[in-house]
């Protein structure tokens, strides 16, 4: 979880250790090949895929820690099923309803983390008494899958058997898909606009460094697409060709059932607003939040806001439906966090102060409740569910 990051300047931020460094540099070494071999200059995307996911090398695929609640730890940040059980407990519900309603049995998670957001619905689901045959987990790091591995042997030992990983995504699936921040971290393209001339942002290598390098926009498709943004003088803005493209694969994989993506971003009309004019592109360097994607490159997360207008028209253009789009605060009021809070025993202080503060971030718009989103496809599925059935803003993406 990116929850409402405190902005730091590159150099104000720790050091990595020798061998994080040495990792680091092979991975700028790779970088510079690739430069060399594309006559010196990147599309952005390029540079993000190959900074998150070079194998071996990259933030996702290499052995970076990533998830945890503190940098001393060597996290860079905390997602929400870390946060609280209570968040896989109340997302569990609307996957049970998902499940009757499409009369499927299998579920699959994308970027599952460190497996507690998994462990904690497969433990809801059996509570539920929902019976379901599979719970596949797709995820690029190896290192991730022994962390998500060993979390649901030691959470949910009675539903270990039921999990598996998957190397390739199945032509057909039915069932429910999860994506807890997976859309984020998909390679974006940058545009910068100045001088009333937009320019494709790319990277290079000068001074000794990676660095920017604006370059004409290559496509008359592209330039309509700026051209059409309502804003003016300088302006930096991120288009998510890879996040539609993952969303159309998915909605077509999907036979029956529903996907569920959650992450934070806005409509289109909010994402290219003139007061936005800096992007949303950010980095993540032990629970720090700063704007330099060159520093160590393969140790800090890079991601930006997901512009879900565009993510609901790739999925609709398969002739999958929208199930719903709302704010998180909603989706899981809706779904009844407030009730799985009031399960646990007020009186029990130590257990229940910390799972009410956690709640309270997960649903305060000064947290992540209104900044975060989420977005639901379907097919095979007559009838909305209750965790969209108040408060939907599908009209407005």
């Amino acid at each position: 979880m990116r929850m409402n990051p405190k902005a730091h300047e590159p150099d104000s931020l720790p050091a990595p250790g020798p061998a994080a460094l040495a990792q680091s540099e092979a991975l700028v070494a790779q970088i510079r090949a690739e430069l060399d071999a594309n006559g010196g200059w990147l599309p952005f995307d390029r540079y993000m895929e190959r900074a998150l996911y070079a194998p071996g090398l990259g933030y996702y695929s290499g052995g970076a820690m990533k998830f945890g609640r503190r940098a001393e730890d060597g996290s860079d940040f905390v997602t929400a099923p870390e946060l609280s059980p209570l968040f896989a407990a109340t997302l569990a519900r609307p996957i049970a309803e998902t499940l009757a309603a499409s009369g499927t049995r299998a579920v699959m998670e994308f970027g599952a983390g460190t497996g507690k957001l998994a462990a904690g619905l497969l433990n809801e689901l059996a509570a539920q008494g929902v019976e379901f045959d599979t719970y596949s987990i797709v995820d690029l790091s190896g290192e991730l899958r022994e962390r998500q591995r060993a979390t649901i042997e030691a959470d949910a030992p009675a539903l270990a058997a039921k999990v598996r990983w998957l190397d390739a995504l199945p032509e057909r699936f039915e069932g429910v898909v999860i994506g807890n921040e997976v859309l984020d971290a998909m390679p974006v393209r940058l545009f910068a606009r100045g001088d009333e001339e937009w320019q494709e942002r790319g990277v290079t290598w000068r001074d000794g460094a990676l660095t920017f390098e604006d370059r004409p926009v290559g496509t008359t498709a592209d330039m309509a697409f700026l051209d059409s943004l309502d804003v003016e003088g300088d302006y930096v803005a991120e288009t998510h060709e890879a996040a539609f493209a993952f969303t159309r694969t998915i909605c077509t994989m999907l036979e029956r059932g529903a996907a569920f993506f959650i992450d934070y971003g806005f409509p289109r009309h909010e994402y290219y607003h003139a007061q936005r004019a800096q992007g949303t592109l950010m980095c993540h360097y032990r629970h720090r939040a700063h704007g330099d994607p060159f520093l160590y490159p393969g140790l800090q997360d890079i991601t930006a806001h997901v512009e879900f207008t565009g993510v609901a028209e790739a999925a609709v253009d398969t002739g999958a439906d929208l199930l719903g789009y709302t704010s998180q605060a909603r989706f899981l009021l809706n779904a009844g966090i407030t009730d799985a809070l009031g399960d646990l025993d007020p009186s029990d202080i130590k257990r229940y102060l910390p799972a009410a503060n956690a709640v309270q971030k997960l649903l305060s718009e000064a947290e992540m409740g209104e900044l975060f989103k989420v977005i639901a496809f379907s097919r095979g599925i007559d009838e909305g569910i209750a965790a969209f059935a108040r408060g939907d803003r599908s009209h407005s993406l």
